[in-house]
C-alpha cells in the first residue's frame, strides 16, 4: 500500500509538472506576444512622429523645444538658418546696448541701422523659402504693417527700427511686441542640408532599421519553429502565414519611401488584437457592419441582376431550349452520358409509387369514399329508397368496397408494372414516348419563340419588381438577425 501511495504521488507530481510547464509556456507566449505587439506599436508611433516632424515642427517647438531641436539636428539635417539667426542676435545685441548706454547712444544708432538693412534684405531675399516657411514671413510682414499702420512691409520694418519711432512709442513696449509676436515666427525658420542623393537629409532609417531587424529575426524564428513542428509546413508557408509582418520588415525609410511605412498599422492592429492588449472585436464588428450596410445591397443587386441577364441571354439565343430539348449541339457538354431529365422523371415516379402513394393511401381512399357517397345521395329517388329496412347503410358499404377494390387494384397494377421487368420496360418506353412527343409537339407547333419571349418578359418583370426592392431592405435588421443566428448556433454547439 505504501508503495502504491508513493507511485500515485509520483504520478501526480509528474502530471502537475506537465501542467505547470504548459501553463508557463502559455504565459511566456502571451508575454512575448504582448512585448512584440508593444514594440510594433512603438515603431508605428515613431514613424508617425517622424512623418509629422516637418509639418508640425512649430507645434513641437512650442511644447518640446529641446527635444525638437535635437531630433531635427540629428536625424533631419536641420540647422539654424544663418540669416534669421544673425537677425535675432542683432536684436539681442540692441537690447543689451540700450540697457547699457540707452537708445540715444551712437552704438545703439549703428545697431538700428543694421537692423533696418537686414529687414529690407529679409523681405527681398525671403530666407524662409528653403524651409517652406514663406507663410511665416507673410505673417511677419502683416504684423509689422498693422503695428506701423502702413501698406509697405519694407517701409513698416524700416520705420519700426528707427530711433524716432522707438523713442516716441517707448523702447520697452516695442521690443516686448517684437519678442512676443515676431520673434517666434522668425525662430521657426531653419536650414535643411541636402544629401548626396539630391534630396533633404533624412536618417530616420537609423532608428527604423533596428525594428526591421527585430521583426525579421522574429519571423525567422517563427518560421524555424513551424518548420520543425509541422512536417508539411515550409518556410514559405510560414512567411505567407504571417504576411503582414513583412510590412514591419521592409525598410521603407532606408529606401526613401517613408509614407508607405504607415501600412504598418495593419500588423500593429492584428498583433494588438491577438495579444489581447486591447479588445478590438467591437471595432471590427462595427466596421464589418458598416461595410455590409454600404456594400452588401449593391453587391447583391449586381449578382442577382447578372444572373437574370445571363438567363435572359440563354433564353434569347436558344441555348436553354437546346439543353432542355437535347437537340444535336456539339457545344453542349454532357457530363453523365445519359438523359438527365429522363432519369430524373423515372426516379420521381419510383419515389411516388414506393414511398409517397402508400403514405397518402388512407386520405385518397377517404376522398374516393366521400365522392361515391355523394353520388348515391344525389341519385333521384335514393332518399326514399333508403327508408327501406337494411338499405340505409348501402351507400357506405358500396363506397367502402368499391374504394378498397379500386385503390388496391390500381396500386397493384402500378406497382406490379414497376416490379415486373416487362412492365418496367413498358413504363420506361411510355416515359420516353411522352418526352419525345412533348418535344416534337413544341417544335412542330412553333411555340418555342413565343415561350422564349414569355420567359424573357417574366425575368424582366421579376428584375424590375423584386430585385430593385433589395435597396430598400432593412440591412441593419438583417445583420441583427445574422448575429442572433450566430449566437444561437454557438450556444447550441457549446451545449452539445
Amino acid at each position: 500500500m505504501a508503495a502504491l501511495s508513493r507511485s500515485r504521488k509520483s504520478s501526480d507530481r509528474r502530471e502537475f509538472s506537465k501542467y505547470e510547464a504548459r501553463t508557463n509556456r502559455s504565459r511566456t507566449s502571451r508575454i512575448f506576444e504582448s512585448v512584440m505587439a508593444l514594440a510594433a506599436l512603438l515603431n508605428l508611433i515613431l514613424v508617425i512622429g517622424d512623418l509629422s516632424y516637418i509639418p508640425l515642427r512649430d507645434l513641437y517647438l512650442r511644447f518640446l523645444p529641446d527635444l525638437t531641436t535635437w531630433y531635427g539636428e540629428t536625424f533631419k539635417g536641420i540647422e539654424p538658418h544663418r540669416f534669421t539667426t544673425h537677425y535675432l542676435d542683432t536684436v539681442d545685441e540692441l537690447e543689451d546696448q540700450v540697457a547699457q548706454t540707452g537708445i540715444t547712444s551712437p552704438e545703439a544708432q549703428l545697431i538700428l541701422e543694421d537692423l533696418q538693412q537686414q529687414s529690407v534684405e529679409m523681405i527681398a531675399e525671403n530666407p524662409f523659402q528653403v524651409a517652406n516657411k514663406s507663410g511665416a514671413l507673410e505673417r511677419i510682414k502683416n504684423e509689422m504693417r498693422d503695428r506701423m499702420d502702413v501698406d509697405s512691409a519694407s517701409e513698416a520694418m524700416t520705420e519700426f527700427w528707427s530711433f524716432e519711432h522707438l523713442s516716441e512709442a517707448g523702447f520697452p513696449g516695442e521690443i516686448a511686441f517684437f519678442n512676443n509676436d515676431v520673434r517666434p515666427l522668425i525662430e521657426t525658420n531653419f536650414f535643411r542640408n541636402i544629401g548626396l542623393h539630391g534630396g533633404f537629409v533624412d536618417v530616420f532609417w537609423r532608428i527604423d532599421i533596428w525594428f526591421n531587424l527585430l521583426f525579421g529575426l522574429e519571423l525567422l524564428a517563427r518560421s524555424f519553429y513551424l518548420d520543425r513542428r509541422y512536417k508539411n509546413f515550409t518556410w514559405r508557408d510560414a512567411i505567407l502565414w504571417r504576411w503582414y509582418d513583412l510590412l514591419l520588415i521592409f525598410p521603407f525609410s532606408a529606401l526613401r519611401l517613408p509614407w508607405l511605412a504607415l501600412l504598418r498599422v495593419v500588423p500593429v492592429i492584428i498583433r494588438i488584437n491577438q495579444s489581447n492588449i486591447i479588445n478590438l472585436d467591437p471595432v471590427k464588428n462595427r466596421i464589418s457592419r458598416f461595410v455590409m450596410s454600404q456594400v452588401a445591397v449593391e453587391i447583391t443587386e449586381v449578382v442577382v441582376l447578372r444572373m437574370i441577364d445571363q438567363m435572359q441571354s440563354l433564353v434569347r439565343d436558344g441555348t436553354l431550349t437546346q439543353s432542355l430539348l437535347r437537340t444535336n449541339d456539339r457545344r453542349y457538354i454532357d457530363v453523365s452520358g445519359v438523359n438527365d431529365l429522363e432519369v430524373l422523371s423515372q426516379r420521381l415516379v419510383a419515389l411516388a409509387i414506393y414511398n409517397v402513394i402508400p403514405q397518402v393511401k388512407p386520405e385518397v381512399d377517404a376522398l374516393l369514399k366521400h365522392s361515391i357517397r355523394q353520388a348515391f345521395d344525389q341519385a333521384p329517388g335514393y332518399k326514399g329508397f333508403r327508408q327501406l329496412p337494411g338499405i340505409s347503410d348501402l351507400s357506405d358499404q358500396v363506397a367502402q368496397r368499391v374504394v378498397a377494390q379500386l385503390s388496391a387494384n390500381a396500386y397493384g397494377i402500378i406497382k406490379g408494372s414497376m416490379d415486373d421487368d416487362t412492365g418496367r420496360d413498358l413504363t420506361q418506353n411510355l416515359m420516353q414516348k411522352l418526352t419525345e412527343t412533348f418535344k416534337t409537339q413544341i417544335k412542330e407547333n412553333e411555340n418555342i419563340e413565343e415561350l422564349e419571349a414569355l420567359v424573357v418578359n417574366f425575368l424582366e418583370e421579376f428584375k424590375l419588381n423584386y430585385v430593385k426592392r433589395l435597396a430598400a431592405a432593412d440591412v441593419d435588421r438583417l445583420i441583427e438577425e445574422r448575429y442572433q443566428i450566430y449566437n444561437v448556433t454557438q450556444q447550441t454547439l457549446g451545449d452539445n
